[in-house]
């Protein structure tokens, strides 16, 4: 599924054409998470088919991506509902956004600057097994701190 395809402003992009499997697929989304989606307001209108079946367009695609990447920012859901919400009240409250999309690029920086820590924290801990492991196969440090 390629979703880069139409370019912004083509109308193509609007086109509900994807069955909500394909739409979970590419996404890496449960069905059931998608309909929640929803129901809680991260999606605003769905198409569906002439049956009744949720029809996702090329648009709704890029949008569950950003909104998939938010929640691996550690962003809550009320908060990506609020976005929505923002995104959905116009230009107007592109300030805002600016806002909310800059404290949580700080939060990730934070996390990325312990996660880099605790990188380091485990190099020294594989270096010195690893020692222990060179110089006497058979002994194993003596106590959890080691």
């Amino acid at each position: 599924m390629n979703v880069s395809g139409p370019a912004p402003g083509d109308p193509t992009r609007d086109l509900p054409r994807h069955p909500i499997g394909a739409a979970a697929r590419y996404c890496g989304l449960s069905q059931d998470t998608l309909r929640w989606y929803e129901r809680i307001g991260l999606l605003s209108h769905i198409g569906r088919d002439h049956t009744g079946r949720r029809r996702f367009s090329d648009r709704d695609l890029e949008w569950l991506i950003l909104i998939t990447r938010l929640r691996t920012t550690g962003m809550s859901v009320a908060d990506m509902i609020r976005y929505a919400e923002l995104v959905r009240a116009g230009a107007a409250t592109i300030p805002e956004r600016l806002a909310m999309f800059r404290q949580t690029r700080a939060e990730v920086l934070d996390r990325i600057a312990e996660l880099q820590q605790t990188v380091g924290v485990l190099d020294r801990k594989i270096a010195t097994y690893e020692q222990h492991i060179a110089n006497d196969p058979a002994r194993a440090p003596d106590n959890a701190a080691s």
